[in-house]
């Protein structure tokens, strides 16, 4: 039986994100709940004051009661409020009726190799020639280069007056591809737009936040400290997003060897980096002598907070890093208050206003992914130490008659492994909390994430410190230049020297996480699909196994293996009914002519072209669709060639080729249909390149009812030009590239 006393917090908080939740699966379907919230409100107050007075405790059951469901109301009510789309003057009213809309860019620019990347918050539009107020995000996108001049990168407060409609974000193109339109919703933002030098004017700087303002250029500044003395632009990189956050120049394949052993929270700038800033606070304060009383509790909290607020602020103050100073400042003030009962309470009452701040929280993997980890290693890491005394066991070798050095020596390894012990188990506590997240967000789970993490961790601890230290060295170095510009050359010596060991330690933990990737190539096991259902039913398997452990009871037990049997069970009917499943896809692919043809759990994967597909093009593109089928054989040909599926080029320079495939008949045409093309009935013609064809052509050769589809490789013009042809002849139209891949499931 859980006792609920000594955690009031942690059920309003699971009150509340259960009402963000609601929201987040069914919100379209709800009305607007303020009025039902307020009467809750009431009735919560009344029967509370009822209860108190007559101090019933079925009156106290019932006050309670109330009360969470009326926080439960209120984490509805929160994230409806908090849905710009459903304002009166949302962008989405007035689609693409918009002339010219005035924005101002309200995030950090993404650096990516021909654009830039960033989000404008739109504070007004000009439809039918008069400017009204308005409200939105857009996504938008500029190109890096325009002719021989590079592009001036977009700044945080630029405001912004843009010729053209934003276009709705679109959903995902390809079978299982990550959904960035949700995303980008559950940021605000319902609008994408690619941006040409020419359509865009800058008319001023109004940051809407100075103080983010600031903090951002503060960040860039101490950027551009490390790129002077970084002199390799790996370590560099690795040096900017360790420290600051700044990631726009990692390279692709060190992303991939830190996501393949379970490290990539090492490049993001949260709660590591400022639980290693308040471990360094609290290390220094405790060698303070007289230690003790009430104004050093406040001093230490009062540096605490100091220190964290400060790297928050230098950092950018970025989403990830404000969540761990929030979280570690309210550990913190409840520490020197005396309010912490309970960690859980302490991290409920963080998360309970982070989520009442911003309900969209509860969607970020970045939020879910913290929690759980705290809460898991809070809970779970002192269990796992109890399984063994490894300090005791190594003080327990010492005898009277060894020398004092082997009595030292067995000292400082009883201290050293107890230390490794408990880093063991720490990493062993994050993941079973987060192991189902990492199954459903990222399709993975790196078997290697213990030895990785050991090595890796610890120094790359050390590397935050050295490389705060540099950063400090540097400004004070600058700090005296401004009086004693002749001493500057001789003190620049000292962050050399610390550069060089911030480089060395960087340049150590990088080569052993690629270390480690190429001695244990197997301890990755990917491509693990897992819906939001089974998630859920893997958090509650850890849950019961958990609570059985605690209560040996084997109630517990049972419950975790009957959840465990449902989830085997969905994974069971899930295969079955994709073992009858056969489909023709034609990818949505930018410039690209790909189908797949899809039997069960097989697939062959044709690149029309004939050119073949990128790792990037497959990665983004074409795996997640395998994962979600849990495919077993899939196979990729470039052009005709070697594939089962049958093809016949009606001619040796012609740009028709038939296919036929499960009694579906597709025509791929590239070129112009010449009069020697006799009539054939098909299923899907498929045009290709711009095609030079005529409606009417077509309407002869494939006849009124094959459906025309124009795929990636077709430009949009050509599909606006072609399309009305069609569609006046009665011909079914459909673009993959504005609309999404197209599937066709063989007649049974």
């Amino acid at each position: 039986m859980i006792r609920w006393a000594p955690y009031a917090f942690v059920r309003l908080t699971l009150a509340l994100a259960a009402g963000i939740l609601t929201y987040l699966y069914i919100g379209d379907a709800l009305p607007d709940l303020r009025g039902a919230l307020l009467a809750l409100a009431g009735l919560f107050l009344g029967a509370q004051i009822w209860a108190t007075q007559s101090k019933s405790l079925g009156l106290t059951n019932l006050a309670g009661l109330l009360a969470l469901l009326t926080i439960y109301s209120a984490g509805i009510t929160l994230a409806q409020q908090s849905t710009e789309s459903r304002r009166a003057d949302h962008l989405y009213h007035f689609g693409s009726r918009i002339e010219f809309y005035r924005g101002v860019v309200d995030d950090y620019t993404v650096v990516r190799p021909n654009t830039y990347a960033t989000t404008v918050r739109v504070s007004a539009v000009r439809v039918n020639g008069h400017w009204q107020p308005a409200t939105g995000g857009i996504r938008v996108s500029i190109p890096r280069q325009e002719g021989q001049a590079e592009v001036t990168a977009p700044q945080y407060g630029d405001v912004w007056l843009v010729r053209g409609a934003p276009a709705p974000s679109k959903p995902p193109l390809n079978p299982g591809e990550f959904d960035y339109r949700r995303y980008l919703a559950f940021h605000q933002v319902y609008h994408q737009q690619f941006i040409h030098p020419d359509q865009y004017r800058k008319l001023a700087t109004q940051p809407p936040s100075h103080l983010r303002a600031i903090s951002m250029r503060t960040a860039r500044v101490l950027d551009d400290v490390f790129r002077q003395y970084v002199h390799e632009k790996r370590e560099y990189a690795l040096a900017s997003a360790l420290v600051l956050g700044i990631k726009d120049d990692v390279d692709q394949d060190t992303k991939q060897a830190y996501a393949n052993t379970g490290t990539t929270h090492i490049m993001a700038v949260s709660g590591l980096q400022v639980g290693l800033l308040f471990g360094a606070v609290m290390w220094v304060l405790s060698k303070i002598p007289g230690r003790r009383g009430p104004f050093f509790r406040f001093l230490t909290a009062a540096l605490g907070l100091a220190v964290i607020w400060t790297y928050a602020f230098v950092t950018g103050l970025s989403a990830s890093v404000l969540r761990a100073a929030v979280m570690f400042s309210f550990i913190i003030v409840a520490r020197v208050t005396g309010r912490q009962s309970t960690m859980y309470n302490t991290l409920a009452v963080a998360a309970f206003c982070l989520l009442c701040y911003d309900p969209y929280l509860l969607a970020d993997v970045g939020f879910q992914l913290s929690f759980l980890a705290v809460l898991s290693i809070v809970y779970v890491q002192p269990r796992i130490v109890a399984w063994l005394d490894v300090k005791g066991y190594f003080l327990d070798q010492q005898r009277p008659w060894q020398p004092r050095f082997v009595q030292k020596l067995w000292k400082w390894t009883s201290w050293s492994m107890d230390n490794i012990w408990q880093a063991t188990a720490l990493s062993l506590a994050a993941q079973v909390a987060t192991f189902p997240l990492g199954l459903f967000y990222f399709h993975q789970f790196p078997l290697s994430f213990l030895a990785s993490n050991l090595v890796a961790v610890p120094i790359s601890s050390g590397a935050v410190y050295v490389g705060l230290v540099l950063l400090s060295l540097k400004g004070l170095v600058a700090a005296i230049g401004l009086f004693a510009p002749a001493l500057t050359t001789l003190l620049d010596y000292g962050p050399r020297f610390v550069a060089w060991v911030f480089e060395l330690m960087i340049w150590l933990f990088n080569e052993y996480i690629f270390l480690i990737g190429r001695a244990m190539p197997g301890a990755l096991i990917s491509g693990i699909h897992v819906t939001a259902p089974q998630a859920w039913l893997i958090f509650g398997v850890i849950l019961a196994l958990l609570t059985f452990f605690a209560a040996r009871r084997l109630v517990w037990l049972g419950l975790a293996c009957a959840l465990m049997g449902v989830f085997a069970g969905n994974k069971v009917w899930a295969a079955h009914d994709l073992k009858t499943d056969e489909r023709l896809i034609i990818y949505s692919i930018p410039r690209r002519s790909v189908c797949g043809f899809w039997q069960g759990a097989s697939a062959d994967i044709v690149a029309v072209d004939s050119l073949p597909l990128s790792e990037t093009e497959r990665t983004y593109r074409i795996v997640p669709g395998i994962i979600a089928r849990e495919a077993q054989r899939v196979q990729y040909h470039t052009g005709w060639r070697e594939t089962v599926v049958p093809a016949v080029r009606c001619a040796p320079d012609s740009g028709l080729v038939l296919t036929a495939w499960r009694g579906v008949t597709v025509a791929f045409v590239s070129q112009k249909l010449s009069p020697a093309h006799q009539p054939r009935s098909v299923s899907v013609v498929v045009l290709r390149r711009n095609a030079r064809v005529k409606a009417a052509d077509l309407a002869t050769v494939f006849g009124k009812d094959a459906r025309i589809v124009f795929d990636s490789s077709c430009r949009s013009w050509y599909v606006q030009r072609l399309t009305p042809e069609l569609q006046q002849l009665g011909m079914q139209t459909y673009d993959v590239t504005a609309s999404g891949f197209f599937t066709v499931q063989p007649r049974t």
